[in-house]
């Protein structure tokens, strides 16, 4: 018990200090006339995640191959359109050649985007997507992502049962897509019951809040099956702390988070008291993958040096169900490339995002997600 309730507040320190690590501006050295003068414009970073694919940028931004060529300056926005509408504007009046954007909104920043683009800057938004056309963005398919998730938690509850959703960001193109489609698979099934829904914002800490709520009202008795777009190592957690045997947690369809993915794995393979251990969770684990913006940043810089960048590159959607994880011992680029899947959790905490490794992206890996320094 004390083992579990150290993981769940070191997760929520973690997250709070990862914030503020990330809201803080970073640029590489003194900025040389012969670099390109490149902005992160971040919205939200309460979470692991935007953290990981922060540090993610600034390592590929310091890799041998970009590090004399780019000067990049972090900004967060926050969850305010304007302001990021603000920065984006100001990005440019100071000299900027690439723009490299986690966008609050699909459609409010776009007359800033298109202002950029007339003026000769390169825009790529990454995760989350823009509709201005002279954008390019780099993202999952979110719609696949609600889709195949909700497909597998409905089949694995035989098509009836009473389920829990936890959304994301409210007004991100991510959350909307993601949670259109689910829901657009859970009303083929008449059996299924969305009995309780929250809003997650991809954090483990409010996912705790929001699940705590619903309980008071539904208890886990009542409750067949989640779907969480964060949130599954929470869920899991909170049932074995409430006395409920490994074998009979719920079914939880949901992110890459290490405690999820570290859960997910054969009982016995990673040991522990708390609830940062393997039980054989029965789960379909997805990533959005936090080299998104490292990529986004590479291409950008391709664009700039005459290269192709196409409008809207699709990165392949990571998926892991419970027979197919495997532990990374080490997190080297050897078992990155041979599929490993969760990390031990004396490497990384609960909250931090497995799904890092790309072969467009093998310059960032382990050490430059968990540091912002190349690998």
């Amino acid at each position: 018990m004390k083992a579990l309730k150290h993981t769940i507040r070191h997760a929520g320190r973690l997250v709070f200090c990862s914030a503020f690590l990330a809201a803080m501006t970073f640029s590489s050295n003194a900025p040389a006339a012969d670099k390109y003068k490149v902005f992160l414009s971040m919205s939200y970073v309460g979470n692991d995640w935007q953290t990981e694919a922060a540090n993610m940028v600034k390592a590929m931004a310091a890799t041998p191959a970009l590090k004399d060529k780019v000067d990049l300056e972090v900004q967060v926005a926050g969850t305010d359109a304007q302001k990021q509408i603000q920065q984006i504007n100001s990005m440019v009046q100071a000299g900027a050649k690439a723009i490299v954007i986690y966008p609050i909104s699909p459609t409010a920043l776009n007359r800033a985007i298109k202002n950029a683009c007339s003026k000769g800057v390169v825009v790529a938004a990454y995760d989350g997507e823009v509709t201005e056309p002279c954008a390019h963005n780099v993202t999952i398919d979110q719609k696949q992502t609600g889709t195949v998730t909700a497909e597998w938690l409905a089949k694995t509850l035989n098509g009836k049962g009473n389920i829990v959703i936890i959304n994301g960001v409210p007004g991100t193109s991510v959350d909307r897509a993601r949670t259109e489609a689910a829901k657009e698979v859970f009303a083929k099934y008449p059996g299924i019951k969305i009995v309780a829904e929250g809003t997650g914002m991809w954090s483990q800490a409010t996912a705790k809040t929001e699940l705590s709520k619903i309980l008071a009202t539904n208890s886990w008795d009542k409750i067949d099956g989640l779907w969480m777009q964060v949130g599954c190592f929470t869920a899991a957690s909170m049932q074995l702390e409430a006395g409920i045997a490994d074998d009979k947690v719920k079914p939880c369809a949901g992110e890459s988070s290490n405690g999820h993915r570290v859960q997910m794995l054969p009982p016995g393979t990673v040991r522990g008291e708390g609830a940062y251990r393997s039980i054989g969770y029965r789960s379909l684990s997805y990533g959005s993958p936090p080299y998104s913006g490292a990529l986004a940043l590479k291409l950008a810089v391709d664009k700039l040096e005459g290269k192709d960048f196409p409008a809207h590159v699709t990165l392949k959607l990571p998926l892991v169900q419970t027979s197919d994880s495997k532990l990374c011992k080490t997190g080297s680029i050897d078992e990155l490339k041979a599929g490993c899947t969760a990390f031990m959790p004396d490497k990384v905490p609960p909250g931090w995002f497995a799904d890092i490794f790309s072969t467009e992206t093998s310059e960032v890996g382990f050490n430059a997600a968990l540091s912002g320094k190349p690998d």
